[in-house]
């Protein structure tokens, strides 16, 4: 049954049709993407006032439920906190977009939104930071261990699905079963640019502990960010976004530094 069932356990979408809210502001424009197998992806665009491709922006990969409408007040807090246009979309099946959830439709509808913001956008990949949260997540590193960006942010998120499956189904070879991997563990190494992870102390579904083991198999510069009283679908508190703008800030003058250096050996 497991088996048989491990789609509708992991992935929990609603269609527009089904539940739709409104845009943070009026300035959020709807976007269409293309993967490359040519399914319809559906997004937001988010802008900040007056922006330029200069000042980069947050492509948002959510969890595994709802649609990104339902992320509408997220969006709102990401941009007041970092002050970053941001891109959100939905996954296959999710929302507006066409096809059926899968691990391999999340990655994809994750590319086409990066190489929306590269090509289209002229968005430089430095200046483009990748989050993830929840199943997110895994979407995150996959992309972020492939292409090149200024920044990975994780937050209540998993080594992999199979480590999720086995804890939920502790009487199962769970572990052995489940054919959706989205296997952070094993990718997060190869990400090169500065990583913050975040997590829960009392989260009731991703323990603390696999967001922990995350963080210590990523690479230096890193941050990890244990959020106090915080479950998995709480919101992220205050304090999370102090952390994210002190950790950037430290990396971007580090990297700053090193390229004077480089450039006035």
């Amino acid at each position: 049954m497991l088996v048989l069932l491990e789609n509708w356990l992991l992935y929990h979408p609603l269609k527009a049709r089904e539940v739709w809210l409104a845009p943070p502001n009026p300035r959020v424009q709807d976007i269409e993407l293309r993967t490359s197998a040519g399914i319809r992806i559906h997004g937001w665009w988010c802008p900040v006032e007056k922006w330029e491709p200069e000042q980069g922006a947050l492509l948002y990969c959510h969890g595994n439920a709802g649609n990104l409408s339902c992320r509408a007040d997220a969006i709102a807090r990401w941009q007041n906190e970092l002050g970053k246009s941001v891109l959100i979309f939905d996954y296959p099946g999710f929302g507006r977009s066409e096809g059926k959830p899968s691990e391999a439709g999340c990655y994809a509808a994750a590319d086409a939104a990066y190489a929306w913001l590269t090509e289209v956008q002229k968005v430089p990949p430095e200046q483009l930071l990748i989050y993830g949260g929840s199943l997110g997540g895994g979407v995150a590193v996959d992309l972020a261990s492939r292409m090149p960006h200024g920044a990975l942010i994780l937050v209540k998120t998993f080594l992999s699905i199979p480590d999720v499956a086995q804890r939920l189904y502790p009487w199962l070879p769970a572990r052995w079963l489940v054919r959706n991997r989205f296997d952070s563990q094993s990718k997060i190494g190869l990400c090169r640019q500065p990583v913050l992870v975040a997590h829960g102390t009392a989260d009731s579904l991703i323990p603390f502990a696999q967001g922990r083991r995350l963080f210590e198999a990523a690479n230096e510069p890193k941050c990890f960010v244990a959020m106090e009283g915080v479950d998995h679908n709480d919101f992220v508190s205050s304090e999370f976004f102090q952390a994210l703008r002190k950790f950037l800030e430290e990396t971007s003058r580090n990297a700053g530094q090193r390229a004077s250096v480089a450039v006035h050996p």
